[in-house]
């Protein structure tokens, strides 16, 4: 049976530099099956750990601690024969004109010109979700800024990683049960992101129980989140997960 895991390149908020920008890869017996996320830090740190540039590649949303790093991705496939298209982009099909805008509309992506900024991947737009590797992939919307701009991720059987987002009880509790939830969480919650005491007073215990806590301000907050009985997720952290369900229980989604 192959042993499953997921591993947090970065734990950080948008101004917790010291902590890598929020980013996680789900890894087969060791191996690199999907990266969330790619900001600036969260690339660098990627590299040292696996040595090549990931292929497959699934953005929660496009503020730029999670897309910083896309442009020197296309760099480095682009400029790579054998790599150039081959990084499957997994894409919530609303967010797409955003990354579009954000990343990928630079007038010559290339001084030289003749080249497509999308040259460089395969683009998978999604809604409810996507087949990667055999496994099908739940995404779910999440309350960050706008509606329809951020998006979670889970796999069944597995986990659940929020990305960026308020509160969201309606929508985990009707995710998997007995699985590990990655969450954004603060010390101090904002019209953007939860606090600690959104999450105590909105979510039941049992959702309270399951919770693996990043993107937070400092190293400090997550001191202090821990203090008060929470499981805090650092730069580096390996959650070891269960198998996720085979394809066949969770075909149509």
């Amino acid at each position: 049976m192959s042993a499953w895991n997921l591993h947090f390149l970065g734990v950080g908020n948008a101004s917790a530099v010291e902590l890598g920008s929020a980013s996680a890869v789900l890894e087969r017996d060791g191996e690199p099956l999907l990266l969330i996320d790619c900001g600036q830090e969260a690339l660098t740190a990627y590299l040292e750990r696996y040595g090549q540039a990931p292929r497959a590649l699934f953005l929660t949303h496009t503020h730029l601690d999670h897309v910083a790093g896309m442009e020197r991705l296309f760099v480095q496939l682009y400029f790579d024969p054998a790599r150039r298209g081959d990084c499957r982009m997994y894409v919530p099909a609303p967010l797409v004109p955003w990354v579009q805008r954000r990343v990928a509309d630079y007038p010559g992506v290339l001084a030289e010109g003749g080249v497509n900024y999308w040259d460089a991947f395969r683009l998978i737009p999604h809604s409810r979700g996507f087949w990667h590797e055999g496994c099908w992939f739940q995404v779910f919307p999440v309350r960050h800024h706008a509606p329809d701009t951020a998006f979670g991720l889970a796999l069944p059987g597995s986990f659940v990683y929020t990305g960026d987002t308020r509160p969201i009880p309606e929508r985990l509790l009707a995710l998997d049960a007995d699985v590990p939830i990655a969450h954004d969480c603060g010390l101090v919650g904002n019209p953007s992101h939860s606090g600690i005491d959104d999450l105590e007073r909105e979510y039941p215990p049992e959702l309270l129980g399951r919770l693996h806590l990043y993107h937070y301000g400092s190293a400090a907050d997550g001191q202090a989140l821990q203090a008060r009985g929470y499981r805090v997720l650092l730069p580096g952290s390996n959650l070891p997960l269960a198998p996720p369900r085979v394809a066949e229980d969770v075909a149509g989604g």
